[in-house]
């Protein structure tokens, strides 16, 4: 890896009505159509919504990195 590169963070929010896997992977694949150069994540914060005492949507939050084109 050269020595130059520069990285920006942001924070985005996937759900899914079926899995935290899946909350991660919708909010990255959305990110991925507007965001170039992803090159990681992390998890933040997991939660869900409740609907009649069971699990709704599960919602992840993401900090997700990218390299800053042309570094």
């Amino acid at each position: 890896m050269p020595d130059n590169h520069t990285y920006k963070k942001v924070e985005i929010v996937g759900s899914s009505r079926n899995s935290i896997e899946e909350a991660i992977n919708n909010a990255l694949s959305t990110c991925a159509k507007s965001i170039s150069n992803l090159d990681w994540f992390e998890v933040v914060e997991t939660r869900g919504h409740i609907e009649n005492g069971k699990v709704g949507h599960y919602q992840v939050t993401l900090k997700v990195g990218f390299r800053i084109s042309e570094s």
